[in-house]
């Protein structure tokens, strides 16, 4: 199976095990989407946004001495949207609705990523 195809399967299993997940997109850490799972045509977007904000948390982290990044979750009034690094060369964006399990997301979220990273490495 091809490398987008195993890693969209993973995000597909993450909605599946997560009702509160609405969707996601993996992209490299430079922002080119290898898998979208959202509702709409956003995939593209997500992924450039996505990059942004991992290399902002990682100087974040690397400026105050707190380690490598895992993850960001970011808390709107309609929902949230949680990053999580998955191996070094991919970052996983997932999309939650208003009133989710956030420990059940970041949870979720952390074993999915953990899976794209496997799949990438195994890939390589």
């Amino acid at each position: 199976m091809e490398l987008r195809q195993e890693i969209l399967a993973e995000m597909t299993l993450l909605r599946e095990r997560t009702p509160d997940v609405t969707g996601s997109v993996a992209c490299t850490v430079d922002g080119i989407q290898l898998a979208c799972d959202l509702p709409d045509d956003t995939g593209d977007k997500a992924a450039a946004l996505s990059s942004a904000l991992l290399a902002m948390s990682r100087r974040m982290l690397a400026m105050t001495g707190l380690g490598t990044f895992e993850e960001t979750l970011v808390s709107g009034t309609a929902g949230f949207v949680s990053f999580y690094a998955a191996g070094p060369t991919i970052v996983l964006t997932v999309l939650a609705a208003p009133g989710a399990n956030v420990g059940l997301l970041r949870l979720e979220g952390r074993k999915t990523a953990a899976a794209l990273a496997a799949v990438a490495a195994h890939k390589v």
